[in-house]
């Protein structure tokens, strides 16, 4: 049997009419909705997941109502809270319906483990589309099913920081959230994600949006103290501080809840939710690059590093002979 041969040039347009969509715009006013919307944004693999989980898990067990949204194309965040167990994602569940001339109802895409409710948008495979894209036809299957009128103390949107693609800024770009959390470890490159962030917020905040940055959640804690001096820097708060303990990583790896009064971690993520719940949205100062490399030690970072301009010689090798202009030049008539 012989391979089909992929239609090139569909391909191309599709991605064509993708880049040449209109900028986003913002919308004005002051939001007015009852239920908090809080976006967390992390470098991927920073640990967004496991504090998600845990934090729902407790803000339920102290009584609020809690929807928990993972919209990252590997769909893990609800991976702790169910133990383990792959969620049926809404994009997969809608296009399986589709195909079959049905309807997307709330029992197939979202679950619930006490008291929070928990929903992933999905995404689709490395190479077979736009993950930004995926982010956005999420929230409109969301809208069909009824999202505007659901009945939540909290929406929490579980969102990659690495990725700059637009669909991954919506919270902030669209007023979706009123506030943003951010989760970063003592690392150059979680706390470099963390600062684009804030400069995503500071950037829309002058095209008059109303999103702002509630803290900074550290989490992998080794005492070094990088993210403690970012969030000075920045001008937010530090909303807890999760350490790097070999308990906490088991109990993560094998799908175990903290975020409970049980646990001997409970009272650190009941504590994190009473902040989440009354921090601001403020304003950060987002730092230049230079800023950010002078949190850590210059033996690391590479500081007081001097930038030596290439020269023409250096491009063409040391015995490269200079090529001959084949442009013609005209004489002044």
């Amino acid at each position: 049997m012989k391979d089909e041969i992929p239609d090139l040039k569909g391909y191309d347009k599709r991605l064509s009419e993708e880049a040449s969509e209109p900028t986003l715009e913002v919308p004005q006013g002051e939001p007015t909705s009852k239920t908090q919307i809080i976006a967390i944004y992390g470098k991927g693999g920073i640990g967004k997941s496991f504090t998600l989980a845990n934090l729902s898990h407790m803000m339920a067990e102290q009584g609020k109502r809690v929807l928990l949204i993972g919209c990252d194309p590997k769909s893990d965040t609800t991976s702790l809270l169910f133990g383990g167990k792959a969620c049926p994602t809404i994009i997969e569940t809608s296009t399986r319906k589709k195909l079959a001339g049905e309807e997307v109802k709330i029992g197939d895409v979202c679950f619930k483990r006490g008291g929070v409710f928990a929903m992933e948008l999905g995404g689709p495979e490395v190479g077979r589309g736009c993950g930004g894209r995926g982010i956005i036809h999420g929230f409109e299957l969301l809208e069909k099913l009824g999202f505007h009128d659901w009945d939540f103390d909290y929406v929490l949107l579980d969102f990659l920081g690495d990725v700059v693609c637009g669909g991954f800024g919506l919270p902030i770009a669209r007023d979706m959230a009123q506030k943003v959390i951010l989760v970063a470890s003592n690392d150059l490159q979680s706390l470099y994600v963390a600062n684009n962030v804030c400069s995503a917020v500071e950037y829309f905040r002058k095209l008059g949006g109303n999103v702002g940055v509630a803290g900074l959640v550290i989490n992998k804690d080794d005492g070094s103290g990088e993210a403690q001096a970012f969030a000075k820097a920045v001008d937010i708060p530090v909303l807890a501080s999760i350490p790097q303990d070999d308990d906490l990583r088991k109990k993560s790896a094998n799908y175990q809840i903290v975020g409970t009064s049980q646990s001997q971690w409970g009272a650190l993520f009941a504590a994190l939710g009473d902040h989440v719940a009354v921090a601001p949205p403020m304003r950060p100062t987002a730092l230049s690059q230079d800023g950010l490399l002078e949190l850590f030690d210059g033996s690391e970072t590479g500081a007081g590093f001097v930038l030596e301009p290439a020269t023409d010689e250096d491009m063409r090798g040391p015995d490269a002979v200079p090529q001959v202009s084949l442009e013609v030049i005209y004489d002044d008539a």
